[in-house]
Protein backbone atom coordinates (compact mmCIF):
# COMPACT_ATOMS: atom_id res chain seq x y z
CA UNK A 1 0.00 0.00 0.00
CA UNK A 2 1.37 3.43 -0.62
CA UNK A 3 1.58 5.68 2.57
CA UNK A 4 2.64 9.06 2.97
CA UNK A 5 4.45 10.04 6.14
CA UNK A 6 3.74 14.26 6.36
CA UNK A 7 6.68 14.94 8.90
CA UNK A 8 9.06 12.49 8.64
CA UNK A 9 10.55 13.44 12.21
CA UNK A 10 11.44 11.12 14.76
CA UNK A 11 7.68 9.33 15.59
CA UNK A 12 6.70 9.69 11.62
CA UNK A 13 10.45 8.95 10.77
CA UNK A 14 10.08 5.81 13.31
CA UNK A 15 6.89 4.63 11.58
CA UNK A 16 7.87 4.96 8.32
CA UNK A 17 11.49 3.47 8.64
CA UNK A 18 9.74 0.47 10.06
CA UNK A 19 6.90 0.22 7.31
CA UNK A 20 9.41 0.98 4.50
CA UNK A 21 11.34 -2.02 5.62
CA UNK A 22 8.41 -4.02 5.63
CA UNK A 23 8.03 -3.68 1.83
CA UNK A 24 5.16 -0.75 1.95
CA UNK A 25 5.22 2.16 -0.81
CA UNK A 26 6.57 4.50 1.47
CA UNK A 27 6.86 8.60 1.05
CA UNK A 28 8.75 10.70 3.63
CA UNK A 29 7.87 14.21 3.59
CA UNK A 30 10.14 16.23 5.42
CA UNK A 31 12.17 19.35 5.35
CA UNK A 32 15.71 21.13 5.86
CA UNK A 33 18.88 19.70 6.73
CA UNK A 34 16.78 16.02 7.75
CA UNK A 35 15.14 15.79 4.38
CA UNK A 36 18.89 16.40 2.27
CA UNK A 37 19.98 13.49 3.95
CA UNK A 38 17.50 11.20 3.98
CA UNK A 39 17.35 12.24 0.29
CA UNK A 40 21.46 11.31 0.37
CA UNK A 41 21.94 8.71 2.43
CA UNK A 42 18.23 7.14 3.51
CA UNK A 43 17.30 6.97 6.99
CA UNK A 44 18.76 5.01 9.91
CA UNK A 45 17.28 4.09 13.25
CA UNK A 46 19.00 3.12 15.50
CA UNK A 47 17.93 1.53 18.83
CA UNK A 48 19.25 -1.29 21.46
CA UNK A 49 19.09 -3.72 19.45
CA UNK A 50 21.30 -2.12 16.49
CA UNK A 51 20.31 -0.03 13.62
CA UNK A 52 18.97 0.06 9.90
CA UNK A 53 18.94 1.95 7.21
CA UNK A 54 15.96 2.44 4.46
CA UNK A 55 15.97 4.33 1.24
CA UNK A 56 12.04 5.40 0.92
CA UNK A 57 10.93 8.43 -1.13
CA UNK A 58 11.95 11.53 0.27
CA UNK A 59 10.25 15.26 -0.77
CA UNK A 60 8.78 18.46 0.56
CA UNK A 61 6.09 18.40 -2.20
CA UNK A 62 3.05 16.38 -1.67
CA UNK A 63 2.74 16.17 -5.32
CA UNK A 64 5.51 14.15 -5.98
CA UNK A 65 4.10 12.17 -3.59
CA UNK A 66 0.47 11.51 -5.45
CA UNK A 67 -2.10 9.94 -4.22
CA UNK A 68 -2.34 7.47 -1.24
CA UNK A 69 -3.86 5.17 0.73
CA UNK A 70 -2.85 6.18 3.99
CA UNK A 71 -1.08 9.85 5.10
CA UNK A 72 0.28 9.58 8.21
CA UNK A 73 0.09 12.76 9.98
CA UNK A 74 3.41 13.16 12.53
CA UNK A 75 3.62 16.78 13.28
CA UNK A 76 2.72 18.76 16.59
CA UNK A 77 -0.09 19.91 16.65
CA UNK A 78 0.07 23.23 16.37
CA UNK A 79 1.64 22.86 13.14
CA UNK A 80 -1.07 20.74 11.35
CA UNK A 81 -3.63 23.96 10.85
CA UNK A 82 -1.17 25.35 8.68
CA UNK A 83 -0.32 22.60 6.32
CA UNK A 84 -3.61 20.93 5.74
CA UNK A 85 -4.55 22.59 1.94
CA UNK A 86 -0.97 20.89 1.30
CA UNK A 87 -2.65 17.10 1.62
CA UNK A 88 -4.97 17.62 -1.12
CA UNK A 89 -2.63 16.38 -4.17
CA UNK A 90 -2.18 13.59 -2.11
CA UNK A 91 -6.60 12.52 -1.34
CA UNK A 92 -8.36 10.39 -3.29
CA UNK A 93 -11.56 8.93 -2.68
CA UNK A 94 -10.68 6.05 0.03
CA UNK A 95 -7.47 8.15 1.51
CA UNK A 96 -7.05 7.53 4.93
CA UNK A 97 -5.70 10.45 7.29
CA UNK A 98 -4.01 8.67 10.60
CA UNK A 99 -3.50 11.76 12.89
CA UNK A 100 -0.36 10.76 14.84
CA UNK A 101 -0.28 13.99 17.20
CA UNK A 102 -0.23 14.62 20.79
CA UNK A 103 -3.38 16.15 22.71
CA UNK A 104 -7.66 16.19 22.16
CA UNK A 105 -7.96 15.79 18.63
CA UNK A 106 -9.71 18.50 16.41
CA UNK A 107 -12.33 15.77 15.29
CA UNK A 108 -12.97 14.46 18.94
CA UNK A 109 -16.74 15.37 18.47
CA UNK A 110 -17.08 13.90 14.98
CA UNK A 111 -20.01 11.59 14.84
CA UNK A 112 -20.88 11.52 18.97
CA UNK A 113 -24.14 11.66 20.00
CA UNK A 114 -25.90 14.40 21.70
CA UNK A 115 -25.65 18.34 21.86
CA UNK A 116 -21.63 18.89 21.07
CA UNK A 117 -22.17 16.05 17.95
CA UNK A 118 -19.34 17.87 15.06
CA UNK A 119 -18.49 20.42 17.84
CA UNK A 120 -15.32 22.14 16.31
CA UNK A 121 -12.72 23.04 19.22
CA UNK A 122 -10.66 26.73 18.33
CA UNK A 123 -7.92 25.66 20.23
CA UNK A 124 -6.68 22.76 17.89
CA UNK A 125 -8.16 23.47 14.42
CA UNK A 126 -8.45 27.44 14.95
CA UNK A 127 -10.65 28.31 11.66
CA UNK A 128 -11.88 24.90 11.24
CA UNK A 129 -9.07 24.26 8.75
CA UNK A 130 -8.44 20.48 9.58
CA UNK A 131 -12.26 20.34 9.53
CA UNK A 132 -12.72 21.88 6.22
CA UNK A 133 -9.64 20.79 4.32
CA UNK A 134 -9.14 17.22 5.30
CA UNK A 135 -12.40 16.13 6.63
CA UNK A 136 -13.21 14.06 9.68
CA UNK A 137 -14.57 11.47 7.40
CA UNK A 138 -11.42 10.52 6.59
CA UNK A 139 -9.32 10.34 10.06
CA UNK A 140 -7.98 7.17 11.90
CA UNK A 141 -7.03 8.12 15.11
CA UNK A 142 -3.63 7.53 16.73
CA UNK A 143 -2.39 7.18 20.06
CA UNK A 144 1.28 7.28 19.79
CA UNK A 145 3.51 5.89 22.79
CA UNK A 146 6.98 5.39 21.25
CA UNK A 147 9.98 7.69 22.74
CA UNK A 148 12.63 9.03 19.54
CA UNK A 149 14.58 11.89 18.77
CA UNK A 150 16.56 12.79 15.66
CA UNK A 151 20.33 12.58 16.93
CA UNK A 152 21.54 14.25 13.54
CA UNK A 153 19.70 14.63 9.95
CA UNK A 154 18.83 11.36 8.44
CA UNK A 155 19.38 9.46 12.04
CA UNK A 156 17.12 8.89 14.59
CA UNK A 157 17.21 6.96 18.03
CA UNK A 158 14.36 4.74 19.12
CA UNK A 159 14.45 5.38 22.70
CA UNK A 160 11.96 3.30 23.87
CA UNK A 161 8.25 1.82 23.11
CA UNK A 162 6.78 -0.02 20.19
CA UNK A 163 2.94 1.00 20.54
CA UNK A 164 0.65 3.08 18.17
CA UNK A 165 -3.16 2.41 19.50
CA UNK A 166 -5.46 3.29 16.65
CA UNK A 167 -9.13 3.61 16.13
CA UNK A 168 -12.05 5.07 13.93
CA UNK A 169 -13.62 7.83 15.26
CA UNK A 170 -16.93 5.80 15.52
CA UNK A 171 -15.44 3.05 16.90
CA UNK A 172 -16.35 0.50 14.08
CA UNK A 173 -13.42 -1.92 13.14
CA UNK A 174 -13.39 -0.73 9.71
CA UNK A 175 -11.30 -2.59 6.34
CA UNK A 176 -9.06 0.80 6.42
CA UNK A 177 -8.02 0.53 10.37
CA UNK A 178 -7.32 -3.21 10.53
CA UNK A 179 -5.49 -3.00 6.91
CA UNK A 180 -3.28 -0.59 8.83
CA UNK A 181 -2.78 -2.23 11.73
CA UNK A 182 -1.97 -5.00 9.85
CA UNK A 183 0.89 -3.34 8.28
CA UNK A 184 2.11 -1.99 11.91
CA UNK A 185 2.15 -4.76 13.23
CA UNK A 186 4.21 -6.87 10.15
CA UNK A 187 6.49 -3.42 10.15
CA UNK A 188 7.55 -4.67 13.88
CA UNK A 189 5.08 -2.31 15.81
CA UNK A 190 2.23 -3.17 18.22
CA UNK A 191 -0.99 -1.25 16.41
CA UNK A 192 -4.27 -2.38 18.20
CA UNK A 193 -7.50 -1.27 17.22
CA UNK A 194 -9.26 -0.26 19.81
CA UNK A 195 -13.30 0.36 20.11
CA UNK A 196 -13.03 3.58 21.65
CA UNK A 197 -10.35 5.66 20.87
CA UNK A 198 -11.16 9.01 23.00
CA UNK A 199 -10.87 6.93 26.14
CA UNK A 200 -7.05 6.01 24.79
CA UNK A 201 -6.18 9.62 23.88
CA UNK A 202 -7.67 10.61 27.78
CA UNK A 203 -5.36 7.75 29.37
CA UNK A 204 -2.42 9.84 27.83
CA UNK A 205 -3.83 12.55 28.05
CA UNK A 206 -4.37 12.65 31.66
CA UNK A 207 -0.80 12.65 32.56
CA UNK A 208 0.14 14.97 29.86
CA UNK A 209 -2.10 18.01 30.68
CA UNK A 210 -0.17 18.24 34.29
CA UNK A 211 3.44 16.50 33.63
CA UNK A 212 3.92 18.27 30.67
CA UNK A 213 3.47 21.92 31.77
CA UNK A 214 4.58 21.87 35.33
CA UNK A 215 8.13 20.13 34.45
CA UNK A 216 8.47 22.83 31.73
CA UNK A 217 7.63 25.76 34.42
CA UNK A 218 10.40 24.00 37.07
CA UNK A 219 12.61 22.51 34.63
CA UNK A 220 12.22 19.35 36.83
CA UNK A 221 11.84 15.72 35.99
CA UNK A 222 8.84 13.66 36.41
CA UNK A 223 10.42 11.66 39.48
CA UNK A 224 11.47 15.31 41.54
CA UNK A 225 7.70 16.59 39.98
CA UNK A 226 5.71 13.92 41.34
CA UNK A 227 7.72 13.11 44.95
CA UNK A 228 7.67 17.00 45.28
CA UNK A 229 4.80 17.20 48.40
CA UNK A 230 3.74 20.72 46.49
CA UNK A 231 4.46 19.71 42.72
CA UNK A 232 2.28 16.79 43.11
CA UNK A 233 -0.59 18.33 44.88
CA UNK A 234 -1.26 20.76 41.65
CA UNK A 235 -0.54 17.85 39.38
CA UNK A 236 -3.39 16.12 41.15
CA UNK A 237 -5.27 18.66 40.91
CA UNK A 238 -4.96 19.23 37.44
CA UNK A 239 -5.64 15.62 36.86
CA UNK A 240 -8.94 15.69 38.79
CA UNK A 241 -10.08 18.11 36.95
CA UNK A 242 -9.24 16.91 33.42
CA UNK A 243 -11.38 13.84 35.08
CA UNK A 244 -14.18 15.67 35.80
CA UNK A 245 -14.22 16.68 32.24
CA UNK A 246 -13.86 13.59 31.01
CA UNK A 247 -16.27 11.90 32.70
CA UNK A 248 -18.43 14.40 31.88
CA UNK A 249 -18.04 13.48 28.64
CA UNK A 250 -19.17 9.85 28.91
CA UNK A 251 -15.11 8.85 29.59
CA UNK A 252 -14.49 6.61 32.70
CA UNK A 253 -10.60 6.82 33.55
CA UNK A 254 -9.39 2.91 34.13
CA UNK A 255 -6.91 3.79 36.54
CA UNK A 256 -7.14 5.54 40.21
CA UNK A 257 -5.15 8.80 39.93
CA UNK A 258 -2.91 8.42 42.69
CA UNK A 259 -1.52 4.99 40.81
CA UNK A 260 -1.15 7.34 37.69
CA UNK A 261 0.98 9.16 39.33
CA UNK A 262 2.97 6.62 41.20
CA UNK A 263 3.18 5.39 37.69
CA UNK A 264 4.91 8.59 36.15
CA UNK A 265 7.53 8.67 39.18
CA UNK A 266 8.71 5.17 38.27
CA UNK A 267 9.78 6.08 34.61
CA UNK A 268 12.21 8.15 36.74
CA UNK A 269 14.43 11.13 35.88
CA UNK A 270 12.34 12.19 32.41
CA UNK A 271 11.94 14.95 31.01
CA UNK A 272 8.64 15.59 29.09
CA UNK A 273 8.73 16.28 25.58
CA UNK A 274 7.40 19.80 26.36
CA UNK A 275 10.82 20.66 29.18
CA UNK A 276 12.39 19.48 25.81
CA UNK A 277 10.85 21.89 23.70
CA UNK A 278 11.62 24.78 26.00
CA UNK A 279 15.11 23.72 26.31
CA UNK A 280 15.52 23.73 23.12
CA UNK A 281 14.06 26.80 22.06
CA UNK A 282 11.45 24.56 19.88
CA UNK A 283 7.46 25.77 20.03
CA UNK A 284 5.28 23.90 22.03
CA UNK A 285 2.11 21.89 21.80
CA UNK A 286 0.33 23.91 24.98
CA UNK A 287 -2.64 24.30 23.47
CA UNK A 288 -3.70 20.90 22.56
CA UNK A 289 -2.31 19.02 25.54
CA UNK A 290 -3.67 22.15 28.10
CA UNK A 291 -5.51 25.01 26.16
CA UNK A 292 -7.78 22.33 24.43
CA UNK A 293 -8.78 20.51 28.40
CA UNK A 294 -9.98 23.32 29.48
CA UNK A 295 -12.20 24.50 26.56
CA UNK A 296 -13.83 21.30 26.76
CA UNK A 297 -14.38 22.07 30.55
CA UNK A 298 -16.39 25.15 29.45
CA UNK A 299 -17.94 23.08 26.87
CA UNK A 300 -19.12 20.97 29.57
CA UNK A 301 -19.49 23.21 32.01
CA UNK A 302 -16.87 21.79 34.46
CA UNK A 303 -14.43 24.33 35.93
CA UNK A 304 -10.73 23.77 35.66
CA UNK A 305 -9.09 26.81 37.58
CA UNK A 306 -5.49 24.99 38.32
CA UNK A 307 -5.41 23.76 34.34
CA UNK A 308 -6.30 27.38 33.65
CA UNK A 309 -3.42 28.98 35.97
CA UNK A 310 -0.86 26.57 34.60
CA UNK A 311 -1.79 27.50 31.37
CA UNK A 312 -1.74 30.70 31.70
CA UNK A 313 1.82 30.83 33.38
CA UNK A 314 3.55 28.25 30.45
CA UNK A 315 1.78 29.98 27.91
CA UNK A 316 3.53 33.55 28.90
CA UNK A 317 6.64 31.88 29.60
CA UNK A 318 6.30 30.31 26.12
CA UNK A 319 5.49 33.38 24.73
CA UNK A 320 8.13 35.23 26.19
CA UNK A 321 10.59 32.61 24.48
CA UNK A 322 9.13 33.11 21.23
CA UNK A 323 7.87 29.44 21.63
CA UNK A 324 4.15 30.16 20.55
Amino acid sequence: MKIAVYGAGAIGGLMGAHLARAGEEVTLIARGAHLAAMKEHGLTVRNAAGEFTVRPAATDDPWAAGIQDYIIIALKAQSVPAIADKLAPMIGPKTAVVMAVNGVPWWYFHGVEGSLRDRRLASVDPGDRQWDLIGPERVIGCVVYPAAEIVEPGVLKHVEGDRFTLGEPGGEKSPRVLALSRALINAGLKAPVRPDIRTEIWVKLWGNVAFNPLTALTGATLDVVCADPGTRAVAKAMMLEAETVANALGVKMPVDIERRIDGAAAIGAHKTSMLQDFERGRPIELDAIVGAVAELGRLVAMPTPTIDMIYALTRQKATVLDLI
